[in-house]
């Protein structure tokens, strides 16, 4: 099991959340491949923890569908599965379009130039080909219209949403396409409206576009 030793370690986090951040992160990029047997020993070792913290971050990613626990057996890295945009992006994109309809009445003109700063540097990178920085501004953008909302339930479920989203770019699943930079624009020109049903509407339909995309490419 191959455990990168150059990784930058979060401060100020328990060492349980630690453990649970950084073997999440190996998953999604694909340092831990699908099928890879982990071993709680190797990984505390590789984190400077107790084999404790692992267990129990290694339990909430079998929760949440990154790792599979076989008792008596061991745990391995779940398999990719593309077709699972389709089950990933529609509850995802509800719960966004849901924060965008919360946020719109109570964004200020400040955080609108910030979104919109954000989006003119997510097309900069669309425009040279850098879909990772892309992926990045993308995210930043809908988390903080999702910390408008201000409710943990939504932005706890979307994280972990957004975590499986990562993984399928990493897999070349989800594409990053130039429409999307219009989108943010219309969600924007929406909150500035005070108009939440029209941002919830075009929030919904940004993340959806992508299944459409996906199966037209399989075709």
């Amino acid at each position: 099991m191959p455990i990168p030793s150059n990784y930058s370690s979060p401060t100020r986090i328990s060492a349980k959340e630690r453990a649970f951040s950084q073997i999440q992160e190996w998953i999604i990029d694909g340092t831990l491949q699908p099928k890879e047997k982990l071993n709680d020993a190797d990984l505390a070792k590789a984190l400077g923890v107790s084999r404790t913290p692992i267990r129990e971050a290694l339990q909430l990613l079998n929760v949440q569908g990154f790792v599979e626990m076989f008792p008596g057996v061991g745990t391995q890295v779940t398999s990719v599965n593309p077709e699972d945009i389709s089950k990933i992006l529609p509850p995802l994109g509800v719960l966004q379009a849901l924060a965008a309809e919360m946020a719109a009445p109570v964004i200020s003109q400040q955080t609108i130039d910030i979104l919109r700063d954000i989006n003119y540097k997510f097309a900069q990178a669309l425009n040279v080909g850098d879909t990772f920085s892309a992926l990045k501004q993308d995210e930043q953008f809908h988390n903080i219209i999702i910390e408008l909302a201000q409710n943990p339930y939504i932005s706890n479920t979307v994280s972990m949403l957004q975590a499986h989203v990562m993984r399928l770019y990493y897999n070349k699943t989800i594409i990053l396409k130039t429409r999307s930079i219009e989108e943010h624009e219309e969600i924007l020109k929406a909150f500035e409206q005070r108009d939440k049903n029209k941002a919830g509407q075009i929030a919904r339909t940004n993340w959806l576009r992508a299944i459409d995309e996906f199966y037209s490419e399989v075709k």
